[in-house]
């Protein structure tokens, strides 16, 4: 064997031996000790300064907004609600009328929301009647609403401020028939904006169940009517009128971007309003003295940016009673609210 080969032999037996030595003394070396368990203490503090585990939290049920009921929630909203009403006088001649609402609200806290309420109708009165338009009174008001499980409620308080067109003592025709075909548009619904000779007290309250993408409310409201001007006009030779509606809305999501909602409405004077008529006070008929109507329509919902929805819907009206129904009222309302 060259002396080579026996000094490759030399070097491999020895770098062999020596990775067995290094193995058995690493295999035969006794274990070291545990590590001495955390102090409760410790462990405290360690995991308070872990940041806490997020938890999802599931979206709200979707609750079908009101057509003309307020919803029962504290909202930052704007929204414009126009209703196109087409009509006859009984003698065959047709007219229509516009009235547009529009609103703002907005959230001071999650549970109080201030608003306000503007108007402005536009009527094309049938044959030989004065066309005319009007800004009508605005409202003022809060709602405060608060939600337990299922079950949202609200409650409203709110005043109109007495500057609408058509007042006076001696108003102007064209704007003082747009104020009354603005009540039959707005289903009666909101008759102390179009009483523009009135200052109006308002409150009320709402309840609904909103849960498996079904919402059922329920609202009753109470007007207080104090005549600050026109104590000669023929629309209000009333010091004071008490008035009243109440609704129920049922609406349902077919889809999460589309709903169905229908609501019923009663408007009830709970005083017995009067008019001038040759200088005589007239009251009220019994037909002119509630009036009851229906609406029905689909609403989108639309997520326009982060936290940010836009709902449109629109819905046919119809009243079920006189004296609407005797003049063939039938109302086409367009609704555009902006939640954000």
């Amino acid at each position: 064997m060259s002396t080579k080969n026996v000094l490759i032999r030399v070097l491999t037996i020895t770098a062999l031996g020596s990775f067995g030595l290094s193995s058995a003394a690493h295999a035969e070396e006794p274990p070291g000790p545990a590590p001495a368990a955390a102090a409760p203490e410790e462990t405290a503090v360690a995991n308070a300064a872990l940041p806490p585990a997020v938890t999802a939290t599931p979206p709200p049920p979707p609750y079908s907004l009101p057509w003309q009921l307020r919803p029962v929630a504290a909202a930052n909203v704007v929204r414009s609600d126009t209703a196109v009403a087409f009509y006859d006088n009984g003698a065959g001649a047709a007219g229509s009328t516009v009235a547009t609402m529009l609103l703002a609200s907005f959230k001071l806290t999650p549970s109080l929301a201030p608003l306000v309420r503007l108007g402005f109708v536009e009527n094309d009165a049938p044959a030989m009647g004065a066309d005319g338009r009007s800004f009508v009174n605005p409202i003022v008001g809060t709602t405060y609403a608060r939600r337990i499980a299922a079950l949202r409620w609200a409650a409203f308080l709110g005043a109109t401020i007495p500057i609408g067109m058509g007042g006076g003592n001696t108003p102007d025709a064209g704007a003082a028939t747009a104020n009354a075909s603005g009540i039959r548009a707005r289903s009666a619904m909101d008759n102390a904006m179009f009483a523009v000779n009135y200052f109006t007290a308002i409150a009320g309250g709402g309840i609904a169940y909103v849960d498996h993408k079904l919402t059922i409310q329920a609202e009753a409201t109470v007007f207080q009517l104090f005549r600050v001007r026109g104590d000669s006009a023929p629309s209000s030779p009333d010091s004071t009128r008490t008035n009243s509606t109440v609704g129920l809305h049922a609406g349902v999501f077919v889809m999460p971007m589309l709903s169905l909602g229908g609501e019923i409405r009663y408007q009830r004077w709970l005083s017995t309003p009067n008019n001038l008529a040759m200088g005589n006070k007239v009251a009220f008929s019994d037909a002119a003295m509630d009036t009851l109507t229906v609406a029905v329509g689909p609403r989108a919902h639309f997520q326009v940016g982060p936290g940010m929805w836009l709902r449109p819907g629109i819905a046919y009206a119809r009243a079920l009673d006189k004296p609407l129904s005797d003049a063939s009222v039938n109302v086409i309302q367009v609704d555009l609210p902006l939640v954000f």
